[in-house]
């Protein structure tokens, strides 16, 4: 008996041939709504985790305002990575003239800072169980929150007169050696390792006033001291 062969039309068998790629594309659809999805949750969670970080920073902001707002001798400002406490010159001079150390009489004063930094919710982080759970997202992303303290020394214009410069040639490396000096008083008074410390110089390069009259000199000779911090990965450390 002969066998019967089934004729079909040319665009049944062009549909059958492409039936595979309608299942194909709406895998690929698929996945990619999953990817899609999961680069939202990604971003929202790196939005949550920058969201804590900013909370610590403006908790220690106020912190350190409430605390030192009194004194004319330092401001704190909220800036975009951290927080800015600045020592100026205004109604006496931070330093004798030509000389890295601090007066002493200021030693209280960047003892009173070191200890507000130490107890503040930012360094502090790792030891208030209230942060438990971001410090295990922070983990799971193989990430560290990183603290740094810098310490950036400035001068007014006038340069160093003949006679002080036996150790510095300028006011660069004064600055610089002004800069390294708190970093140390803080460290010590703070308890804090020296390893989240860092020290610059900018001499008279990065006035905030002018230095056309005795008062735009005198907050022009200041040392900014940064509190910042940012994520890295745990290699990094």
């Amino acid at each position: 008996m002969p066998r019967t062969v089934e004729k079909i039309s040319f665009t049944e068998a062009k549909a059958k041939s492409t039936a595979w790629a309608i299942t194909y594309g709406d895998m690929v659809t698929l996945l990619l709504s999953f990817f899609i999805m999961l680069l939202v949750i990604m971003n929202d969670a790196e939005k949550h985790i920058d969201r804590i970080i900013n909370m610590l920073l403006d908790q220690t902001y106020n912190e350190l305002n409430d605390q030192l707002k009194g004194n004319s001798y330092v401001s704190v400002d909220r800036v975009t990575k951290g927080v800015k406490i600045t020592m100026a010159s205004v109604g006496g001079d931070l330093f004798r003239s030509g000389k890295e150390e601090l007066k002493p009489d200021f030693h209280p004063l960047i003892g009173q800072i070191g200890f507000i930094v130490k107890m503040s919710p930012i360094v502090g982080v790792h030891n208030d169980s209230t942060y438990k759970n971001f410090l295990i997202a922070l983990n799971k992303r193989n990430k560290e929150l990183a603290i740094e303290i810098r310490c950036e020394g400035h001068t007014d214009n006038v340069p160093l007169p003949k006679r002080l410069q036996t150790k510095f040639k300028d006011n660069w490396e004064l600055s610089s050696a002004r800069a390294l000096n708190i970093v140390k008083l803080l460290s010590g008074f703070a308890g804090i390792s020296e390893d989240k410390f860092s020290a610059l110089g900018y001499g008279e390069f990065r006035p905030v006033e002018t230095n056309d009259t005795a008062e735009g000199k005198a907050k022009n000779r200041r040392v900014d001291i940064y509190l910042d911090a940012y994520l890295v990965n745990k290699n990094e450390l």
